[in-house]
């Protein structure tokens, strides 16, 4: 069965991915997001022969859109594609797309997924082709929602954050099956498989590993998030140091970078 041709290409500044889709070699296609070196996807769309068509960011984060309206100069002019929130957070957004909704190019579909949490207006694309393709699990661009063994950090995602970025990813899993291909806004590819079984984020929501109840100190994050927490859960993050999952004296969970956690 056919897949989509997918080419990532790495932020060393920010380990950031960028990705070039594609229906087929010789065929049209899609970038999702821009992290200043998109270079590489566009000689592999000359290399293979692909059209690309639009740019599609996921969220406003600087690392994800840094150089967005240069890139879809670069690619031909292509418009350049946000959901309406972002639209409203950025400039050089040219058409904009609302949760549910296919975008098309060729034999690509690409569902739009509102995924709150990690910041309001963050988007996951799920990517699947039309006719045999249909038949073959799809690809899941997570984005900062969703990494190879961790989640997003969820101090931007408003009071929130916490409990929507859980909400998100039960959302996300739901309907898609273990074998889709988890492509996420920094770092390594995973499945959906793996996370429900390695996950240590996903495995205590799910009940599987207990929650911690360590004593710690939040220190240097934010004014209000500043101070004594309770750890639930320190576990490895993306960029090799570690994302801690914090509960406050009010109730409040937040997920923040393991930089930010004091332990004793």
């Amino acid at each position: 069965m056919a897949k989509p041709l997918i080419v990532t290409t790495e932020s060393s500044q920010w380990l950031t991915n960028s990705y070039l889709v594609a229906d087929r070699p010789g065929g049209t296609g899609v970038l999702i997001d821009s992290n200043g070196d998109l270079q590489p996807l566009l000689d592999a769309a000359r290399e293979h022969d692909v059209t690309i068509e639009k740019l599609l960011l996921t969220h406003h984060h600087w690392d994800h859109v840094v150089s967005h309206a240069e890139d879809a100069q670069a690619a031909g002019g292509v418009p350049v594609l946000a959901a309406k929130e972002t639209a409203e957070l950025i400039d050089g957004v040219d058409e904009t797309f609302v949760h549910g909704e296919i975008i098309e190019t060729g034999d690509l579909l690409v569902e739009a997924l509102h995924t709150p949490g990690h910041c309001s207006d963050h988007h996951a694309l799920v990517v699947r082709l039309r006719g045999d393709g249909a038949d073959v699990a799809p690809t899941l661009f997570s984005a900062d929602v969703l990494f190879r063994g961790t989640v997003g950090g969820t101090v931007n995602g408003g009071p929130d954050g916490f409990a929507q970025l859980k909400r998100s990813i039960t959302e996300l899993f739901a309907p898609l099956p273990d074998d889709t291909d988890v492509r996420p806004g920094h770092r390594a590819p995973t499945t959906l498989a793996a996370e429900r079984a390695d996950n240590p984020f996903l495995r205590v929501w799910a009940g599987t590993d207990p929650e911690g109840d360590e004593a710690v100190e939040i220190v240097e994050l934010r004014e209000d998030l500043d101070g004594p927490a309770t750890l639930v859960l320190w576990a490895p993050d993306y960029d090799g140091g570690n994302k801690a999952w914090v509960r406050y004296a009010d109730g409040r969970d937040v997920i923040v970078g393991g930089s930010r956690v004091k332990r004793t």
